[in-house]
């Protein structure tokens, strides 16, 4: 049977990290980035070389054009382009000069064979047009023409360039380019991993020390932080500050209660007893009652409130290992035997005198109910919330059967009226565990009798040096 706290409230859960979610969306805006900044770029060079190719052709029918008002006939053979590529066929660099009528003048030696189209699209106001087509090859071809007048006859010049050449540039370029963003995207990503890595630093290290204050390390976090996360430290340290006020001024109130109550119950006590009357008995005996319920619940409030003070750890080790000295002298009839070694048992994260008041009442009543051996061990598990202490303590007594578990945990039962005791130490093991979060578990021990297992949470591990046992 595990005994558990279930009066846990709603607490804060962990949504994943900081670091990883702005690396992961300044990638993402990377990614985005450097992608619009290719596709611009590609855009912007195949624009540029596109007006490139345009003015070239221009210069090109100008200067046909002048040889044509130069020479003053339309067949002469010195109307001709330096431009070798109008030399080559199927190179998508040709010139023809026509007649309103369509009727071919002139040509350059790449147009052999060829039927360049008429363009169709609108003239600007110096009388140019421009459009593009494929010709005769399937090559993509950029196209200006111009009309001249001579000697009352007018005659259009039309120039092509190849259009699938500057497309093939921008192919490369483009290529080019998402491989020279794609290795600054990846420096730019882990350049932004490691800004993220250091910026958060900080918080690293106001969460150490937070850690260190639930630890029992320090009292209050101490550390020099940025002016961002600052004032997140010093409201923890008031919080701590303003948490310690409140329960101590709660523990002299609930003292200052305690102890004043006693005197009217004593005073009552003692002048029922010194009657033999059946009202004086009953005066007698709930007045021991009072004086119990009032015992407790002090003793209850000062559990409670020493226990809601962060900052504290204790040696286990020692202490089981002075507890089990104690038992010994106390029920020398008894064997206690200690298994607990300083260099593999983690310390306990709570108050040494709580961690005395558990395993004393656990290893107490182990020592009442046994025939002659009583064990106890110390030991370390993984739990959900960290590493734990385990301690197990075991007897070779009659032990007990479920249905008295659960009687035994109850407060103030007991199952033996003829043993000293009132009744109550369970009760106080099972308020502090609850206050800890740690668990019980009761079981059929190997020696015969009871197994009691508890488990309580451990502080994290530091250098600090071990005292021993007193």
């Amino acid at each position: 049977m595990a005994i558990r706290s279930t009066s846990e409230g709603p607490s804060a859960t962990r949504r994943g990290s900081i670091a990883v979610s702005l690396i992961w969306l300044s990638g993402l805006w990377l990614v985005v980035a450097l992608i619009a900044t290719g596709i611009l770029l590609t855009s912007l060079y195949s624009r540029a070389l596109d007006t490139s190719l345009t003015e070239t052709l221009e210069f090109h029918a100008e200067s046909l054009a002048g040889a044509l008002l130069a020479t003053g006939d339309p067949l002469s053979e010195r109307i001709r382009l330096a431009d070798p590529r109008f030399d080559r066929p199927r190179s998508g660099w040709y010139w023809t000069v026509r007649n309103t009528d369509g009727d071919l003048y002139n040509l350059s030696t790449s147009v052999v064979g060829i039927d360049l189209p008429e363009l169709d699209a609108p003239a600007n106001v110096l009388g140019v047009r421009t459009d593009t087509y494929e010709d005769a090859f399937a090559t993509e071809i950029r196209a200006v023409e111009r009309t001249v007048s001579l000697d009352g006859e007018r005659y259009r010049i039309l120039v092509t360039g190849s259009l699938s050449e500057i497309l093939e540039l921008v192919g490369e370029f483009r290529g080019q380019t998402f491989i020279v963003l794609g290795a600054v995207g990846i420096m730019l990503a882990m350049m932004s991993g490691l800004v993220a890595r250091f910026a958060l630093k900080p918080i690293d290290r106001l969460s150490a020390a937070i850690e260190g204050v639930r630890e029992g390390e320090n009292t209050r976090v101490v550390g020099a932080f940025p002016r961002e996360i600052a004032p997140l430290a010093e409201e923890v340290n008031e919080l701590l500050r303003s948490n310690s006020e409140i329960i101590e001024r709660a523990r002299n109130q609930v003292g200052n209660l305690a102890h004043g109550l006693k005197t009217p119950i004593a005073v009552l006590r003692n002048e029922a007893s010194a009657s033999d009357s059946q009202i004086a008995q009953i005066v007698v005996s709930e007045t021991d009652k009072m004086s119990t319920l009032v015992s407790t619940y002090l003793e209850r409030a000062r559990l409670t409130a020493r226990t809601s003070i962060v900052g504290k750890r204790s040696d286990t080790s020692a202490v089981v290992t002075r507890l089990a000295r104690v038992m010994a002298k106390i029920h020398p009839q008894r064997s206690v035997r200690c298994v607990a070694d300083p260099e593999t048992t983690p310390w306990f994260r709570g108050d040494e005198a709580d961690l005395e008041e558990i395993v004393g009442n656990l290893l107490d009543n182990a020592c009442k109910w046994a025939s002659d051996t009583v064990q106890l061990e110390a030991g370390s598990a993984s739990g959900a919330t960290g590493a734990m202490v385990v301690l197990r303590i075991e007897d070779d007594g009659p032990g007990l059967s479920s249905e008295e578990i659960e009687q035994v945990m109850r407060r103030g039962v007991r199952l033996d009226e003829k043993t000293p005791g009132s009744g109550l130490g369970l009760d106080i093991v099972k308020e502090l565990v609850d206050v800890y979060g740690g668990a019980i578990t009761f079981s059929a021990s190997r020696l015969g009798g009871l197994l009691v297992e508890l488990t309580l949470p451990a502080a994290r591990a530091t250098g600090s040096v071990r005292s021993g046992p007193a």
